[in-house]
């Protein structure tokens, strides 16, 4: 028994049949046997020229017996493309059908041939052989080949015709070789540029050189046989052959859903504007986003004249509450090229986004402010990506020893100035060793399981002049940034506010934004490059 597998890389097989045109859409399935065997020729004189006549001849007139096939799962496919022709001028186009046979990648085409065996010598020269097999069909077929030890006899779809066809199978003719004429010279054509003469019998007279080695009928090029006006190849027969009705029919699966995705957690955006707003406009973008993306997911989710409202992109409950868990949207703008100047926002929500948030954040183009001169130079919005907190990592949210301030840290609650435990405000170290105290507290309520006990260990050191006044990234005093909301009563400028560089045991991972306001970009901390785990 002898038996091969192919498989095509490229999930796609291009052959067109013997006697049929290209732009008739017909495909050849399965590969005639002719096409094998020209195909095993082409590779032992492309890749073994080494290799004598006499080695490879006794295995080829084996092979050029029908053989048996066992045919994947396979679909037929074509495309339609329109190429250069020139009859009509240069612009003149032609429309080309390109129609492939569709099976998967690991797939493998069985060939077979039950009742011829090889020796030791000659099954390692067809290995050799089918090992340099790379195209089978046309150029774009790429193909593995390799050897099979024993198939055994089941299972073989495609098989000459017997005494009569199965119901559920089709009778199809294959191109086959003739043993008695494949290995012959008679009608092979003369040398290019050799004067033809032929016999009565229209076989070319002896003595004419041949352009072929070794002069075999089934090395004929196919455009000088149809010059030459053979209807079919010479040494050549065709075989009658039965393959099942179906077996272009695909069984559809059920697509292969994971059970649990991770939520999409993280929204990028990238900020353009003629004149970008500086950083110490944080809060009013950060509040003009969500505003926007309100009134996106508004329109977007209104039945009968009633808006929706999304918790996570609120922050409040279907009460009009204040959400206390911290689970919802923090608006986050960000200046990460250090040129003063806000050129990102980052929307983090553990709670996850659902698919109307999702669609808001794709429709969002702009952000209106309410700056000076904006009507003439908008603040556009870009959508870089979305992605699950574990997949898609930002600067803000990347693993970092050290933070630092990138928007003043606001106090949660106002400095007793009488009583006990009063502060002195005009003493500097004491408004820091309380916004400090503020500080460790927010670590604690918001991560529990990783500073309960550990907060004393995170080192907190104020970013400060030598006048021993809060600078945020060195340069901005906390009472540069505009700290009030436009929310009725919002006492945000009031409060205590300094910047401040947080040291961890451990890398921490992002965001980290504390304190008052801290979903709308106050209190927001940036990893240190020279300590972040992962790339800007």
């Amino acid at each position: 028994m002898i038996a091969f597998s192919i498989r095509f890389l490229a999930g796609r097989y291009h052959a067109t049949p013997w006697g049929r045109h290209v732009n008739e859409g017909a495909v050849e399935w399965p590969p005639s046997p002719w096409r094998v065997l020209r195909a095993l020729v082409a590779t032992w004189k492309r890749t073994l020229p080494g290799v004598s006549q006499s080695q490879i001849e006794p295995i080829l007139r084996l092979l050029a017996e029908p053989p048996e096939f066992e045919l994947p799962a396979a679909s037929t496919g074509h495309t339609r493309h329109f190429m250069p022709w020139f009859k009509k001028g240069p612009d003149d186009r032609t429309l080309v059908f390109d129609t492939f046979i569709a099976l998967s990648r690991s797939a493998r085409l069985i060939v077979r041939w039950p009742a011829a065996s090889l020796d030791n010598d000659q099954r390692e020269l067809l290995d050799r052989l089918l090992h340099n097999l790379n195209t089978f069909g046309r150029s774009e077929s790429w193909c593995g080949a390799e050897l099979l030890e024993d198939e055994g006899s089941a299972g073989y779809t495609c098989r000459p015709l017997g005494q009569e066809a199965p119901s559920n199978c089709e009778v199809i003719r294959l191109l086959c070789a003739d043993p008695a004429r494949a290995f012959t010279d008679p009608s092979v054509p003369p040398a290019a540029g050799a004067v033809i003469r032929r016999a009565k019998n229209g076989k070319p007279k002896s003595g004419q050189p041949s352009v072929y080695d070794p002069a075999w009928n089934l090395c004929g090029e196919t455009l000088q046989l149809q010059k030459e006006r053979w209807s079919d190849p010479p040494g050549s027969r065709w075989v009658p052959y039965v393959r099942p009705r179906d077996c272009f029919k695909v069984e559809r699966k059920p697509p292969n859903r994971p059970t649990s995705r991770p939520p999409i957690r993280v929204i990028r955006y990238a900020l353009d504007s003629t004149v970008l707003p500086l950083v110490t406009e944080t809060l009013p973008v950060a509040e003009a986003a969500r505003r926007a993306l309100m009134g996106i997911y508004g329109r977007l989710t209104e039945k009968d004249g009633v808006r929706g409202r999304s918790k996570v992109l609120s922050g409040k409950n279907e009460h009009d509450e204040p959400l206390a868990d911290h689970t919802h949207a923090y608006y986050l703008p960000s200046d990460e090229d250090g040129d003063g100047r806000l050129d990102h926002l980052t929307v983090f929500a553990s709670a996850g986004f659902g698919s109307d948030e999702r669609r808001a954040f794709d429709l969002l183009r702009e952000v209106r402010t309410g700056r000076e001169g904006e009507e003439r130079q908008p603040l556009r919005v870009v959508l870089l990506g979305m992605g699950a907190s574990a997949e898609y990592c930002p600067r803000p949210l990347q693993s970092s020893r050290q933070w630092v301030s990138a928007t003043p840290y606001i106090a949660t609650r106002y400095a007793k100035t009488r009583g006990q435990h009063r502060i002195d405000l005009g003493w500097p170290e004491q408004r820091e060793n309380f916004l400090r105290d503020n500080l460790r507290s927010q670590l604690v309520s918001l991560w529990p399981e990783l500073f309960g006990e550990l907060a004393p260990e995170v080192v907190v050191e104020p970013e400060w002049d030598p006048n021993h006044v809060f600078r945020v990234a060195r340069r901005w005093r906390s009472i540069q940034f505009k700290r009030y909301r436009r929310k009725r009563g919002d006492d945000g400028g009031r409060r205590l506010s300094g910047a401040f560089r947080l040291t961890f045991a451990f890398p921490v991972r992002g965001p980290i934004a504390l304190g008052y306001s801290s979903h709308f970009g106050m209190g927001f901390f940036m990893p240190v490059n020279g300590n972040s785990l992962g790339q800007d």
